[in-house]
């Protein structure tokens, strides 16, 4: 309308001036002129408004354009938990570059597969192997490490964490072995080359049947990043020695991949152009299922997509059979010399070096861990195992961690997460088939076993966790980095929340690093680097020990709380601790911000007293030194902790928290808003809760006792050792319950689905805990010292007997063990903390 209105008056001019067009008489046009003469000033005025409100703009963008060119416009800052600690990385030190980098560039770091090689660096080239199982005259696809699968038992016999490994895989009708070895030639190219060998042999009770005297092997190669691989041009005519694929990568050169077999007369092959190497065993079940279906043959198509970065060779052969996979780097170079090495790492030159690996590792074995002959033969056998799977276990990762945020920093509504920054992350995991990730409070009892053997892994290990701490000083409970790892992890646990920890367990094994250096077993070299390490920890050492003692303090001087129980469950008898580690294990019935935690305030004793001993170790300043000693102090008050904690009817330390006894979860009929009412099984409050002592009995009441915290002439150290004994309570013949029989709590459900976790089965790792504290106060004069020799010569004894009979009977080492018959329960091949049984077997105790 507007626009028609202008048009209208364009209109009207013009037609006005066309009507008259008759000349105007001279007054008229005098006028005229004179009322333009007359409009000088006005306009003037005008012009100068124009000129000032344009000076104005003006001026104003040039300041905006000042302001900007020496302000540049910040970008909106990231939220402060996915910011970096703004410190030196641990793995930029030269101890980590270098050789050991080198050295432990390639390796057997898939632990979620049975087995997997790929090299330490993100976008890796991968390589694996899958096999078919026969189950009731039916096959299985095996590559991923699942308790489904149901091996009778599989894990990794020795390794030594850097060159080499060999592991037994049972199936129901046969078994496998896979030895791995690696090799720095000359002529190789970064990281130097690696062979595998697979045995493959029938069972002796095996039926004579057709399919059960055939092995089907597919051993793959891909690259993560995308990159093409190149197939051998006489993969299908195999005779001796025959390269099965090449390709060329920047880290590594070109490469070659051998395979060597007297046995093995023929491959096939498929080729796939996919980013999703995760789900691999999907793809090479359908290729072999068109095939089937299309030409009754069980075996690979023989065919490929344009520029694949995967390629799969199907290896069949007539049981027995063995074949050697050799995977050579830099084979490009002038002097590259293939046949030779490629040579080396085949046949009987392999066998010896093969032999030559084990005997070094059972001679080191022995040397890291001493094992009485009492023990006998097969506890030694457990031992090599539980470590073996320790370091077979170790895997890298790559990729980024979803951390929720606080509803006042959410950038978009309804999203409550941001990814962390990329990170890579090299650590053992607690198991190969049910946790194939990193696990916080899992590695520091998993380090007390690697600094034993491996001081620099350990070192590497520790370093990649502390790398991972951001500008608060948190670092994140659970790492699922990548494709892998996020595929055995249920979407709503994936979550990382930057309010919660997680025991700071890693202090364990860095105070017996101190307490080592400070006895002198350390050769110069090691000592040295181990200074070194700690020098440039420090920074962020100190960052993680303040978040804790910022966000998870108490109100009361010295007292401190795990952050994280849900307040408002209605589903939960008892709301989770998962931070603490102990999941469902009792606290408080009502969480809130009253609670005092003992354990937590035994590990801040832990974490300051080892701070100080750090300061003391690199003479730091003083002010520094007298920090942490006066923290370390203040928590190790015994008058002050029996007064926050202890329970001196029974002596016992205990919970502090709004409580009542009264809990349980009934069956009711509740309210959906829709038309149909749900039963579900809810929480009933039967009391209302007060502050007082949260009355269960249990690991938790033993953590000043754990971490030596009672002088060893007091009579409270008297009632520890009563409760641990006493079988109405804690002590079982096969190990320390985690819960008293005589709690309210003791072996119930949490909720309608969960099962009792913490609530009466047998841990390891706190037992060991409390046989290390036990031997401890056996040496320290006072009157309870024959005692204490006593119930740890009893729980030690136990411990063994029935976790090396278990792993007898059944091949395995499991998550936990029941308080009742001692059976083996919950994850097996559970090789991460368990195997602390190792050290109560050497009586290779931590510090404190």
């Amino acid at each position: 309308m507007a626009g028609t209105s202008r048009g209208n008056t364009r209109s009207r001019a013009s037609k006005s001036s066309t009507e008259n067009p008759q000349i105007r008489n001279p007054n008229q046009i005098l006028r005229k002129d004179k009322t333009r003469n007359n409009s000088l000033i006005h306009i003037f005025s005008v012009n100068l408004k124009f000129l000032i409100g344009f000076g104005i703009i003006a001026f104003t963008i040039a300041l905006f354009f000042i302001y900007t060119f020496i302000n540049p416009m910040e970008k909106p800052q990231k939220p402060r938990v996915i910011t970096p600690l703004p410190a030196p990385k641990l793995m930029d030190l030269p101890m980590f570059q270098g050789e050991h980098r080198e050295s432990l560039y390639w390796g057997t770091y898939r632990p979620q597969v049975y087995f997997g090689v790929r090299a330490r660096t993100p976008q890796s080239l991968v390589a694996g192997l899958m096999w078919l199982g026969v189950k009731n005259e039916r096959y299985f696809m095996r590559h991923v490490c699942q308790d489904s699968d149901e091996l009778k038992q599989y894990g990794w016999t020795s390794h030594n964490g850097r060159d080499y490994g060999h592991q037994v895989l049972s199936e129901q009708t046969m078994t496998l072995t896979t030895s791995f070895l690696k090799s720095k030639d000359h002529g190789s190219g970064y990281g130097g080359d690696w062979a595998v060998r697979f045995g493959v042999q029938s069972d002796e009770s095996v039926p004579d049947e057709e399919m059960l005297k055939t092995a089907h092997l597919f051993f793959y190669v891909a690259d993560e990043g995308g990159k093409s691989l190149t197939l051998g041009s006489r993969v299908l005519d195999i005779h001796g020695d025959s390269i099965l694929a090449s390709g060329s990568r920047s880290d590594i050169g070109d490469w070659q991949l051998h395979l060597f077999s007297e046995d093995v007369s023929g491959v096939h092959y498929s080729g796939f152009k996919t980013p999703h190497i995760h789900n691999l065993s999907d793809l090479v079940q359908a290729n072999l299922a068109v095939q089937a279906r299309q030409f009754g043959h069980l075996q690979l198509s023989d065919s490929s997509d344009d520029s694949p970065n995967i390629l799969v060779f199907q290896i069949s052969a007539r049981i027995p059979f063995k074949a050697d996979i050799v995977f050579l780097s830099g084979t490009s170079t002038r002097d590259s010399r293939v046949e030779e090495r490629a040579s080396r790492l085949t046949g009987t030159s392999l066998t010896n070096l093969f032999f030559e690996k084990q005997k070094e590792f059972d001679n080191k074995f022995k040397k890291s861990f001493i094992l009485s002959d009492e023990l006998g033969l097969e506890p030694v056998t457990v031992g090599k195992a539980a470590l073996g799977n320790m370091l077979g276990g170790i895997g890298y990762f790559f990729g980024q961690s979803k951390i929720s945020l606080p509803s006042t920093s959410t950038p978009n509504a309804g999203d409550n997460s941001v990814l962390y920054w990329p990170a890579e992350l090299y650590t053992a995991v607690p198991s190969r088939p049910f946790f194939p990730r990193g696990f916080l409070w899992d590695e520091g009892f998993h380090q007390l076993l690697i600094w034993r053997w491996d001081v620099y892994i350990s070192l590497d290990i520790i370093g990649h966790w502390l790398d991972l701490m951001n500008i608060d000083g948190w670092i994140p409970r659970e790492l699922i980095l990548g494709a892998e790892a996020l595929s055995k992890v249920p979407e709503e646990f994936v979550l990382q929340h930057p309010t919660n920890g997680n025991p700071p367990t890693l202090f364990l094994a860095l105070r017996d690093l101190i307490s080592k250096l400070k006895k002198e077993k350390f050769a110069a070299t090691e000592a040295r680097d181990i200074s070194v390490f700690l020098d440039r920890a420090f920074v962020r050492l100190e960052a993680w020990f303040k978040w804790f003692n910022t966000t998870q303090a108490g109100k009361e001087m010295g007292s401190y709380y795990w952050h994280g129980r849900d307040t408002a469950t209605t589903r939960e008898l008892n709301p989770k601790t998962l931070s603490s580690g102990l999941d469902d294990y009792p606290r408080a019935s009502h969480p809130s911000e009253d609670e005092r935690h003992v354990d937590l305030r035994c590990w801040m004793h832990l974490a300051a007293d080892s701070m100080h001993s750090i300061a003391e170790l690199l003479k730091m300043d003083k002010d520094i030194k007298m920090e942490y000693s006066s923290t370390a102090k203040l928590l190790s008050d015994f008058e002050l902790l029996n007064k926050m904690h202890l329970d001196t009817a029974n002596g016992a330390y205990c919970d502090y928290g709004n409580h009542t006894e009264k809990v349980q979860l009934t069956w009711k009929i509740v309210e959906t808003g829709s038309n149909y009412p749900r039963r579900e099984f809810v929480r009933e409050v039967l009391e209302k809760p007060v502050l007082q002592l949260v009355p269960h009995l249990g690991y938790v009441s033993l953590f000043p006792f754990i971490l030596r915290l009672i002088p060893p002439d007091s009579q409270i150290l008297e009632s520890q050792l009563d409760l641990i004994s006493n079988k109405s309570i804690l002590w079982s013949d096969f190990g320390l319950r985690s819960l008293s029989k005589t709690s309210s709590m003791y072996m119930k459900r949490n909720t309608e689905h969960d099962a009792p976790y913490w609530r009466g089965p047998i841990w390891i790792p706190l037992n060991y805990l409390i046989v290390s504290s036990l031997h401890h106060y056996s040496q320290e004069p006072g009157p309870y010292r024959e005692r204490a020799k006593t119930v740890y010569n009893e729980l030690r004894s136990n411990l063994i007997r029935n976790i090396v009979g278990n792993y007898k009977r059944t091949g395995y080492l499991w998550e936990q063990y029941d308080q009742k018959k001692g059976k083996g329960k919950g994850a097996r091949l559970f090789t991460g903390w368990t195997a602390t049984v190792l050290l109560i077997m050497a009586e290779a105790y931590h510090e404190v």
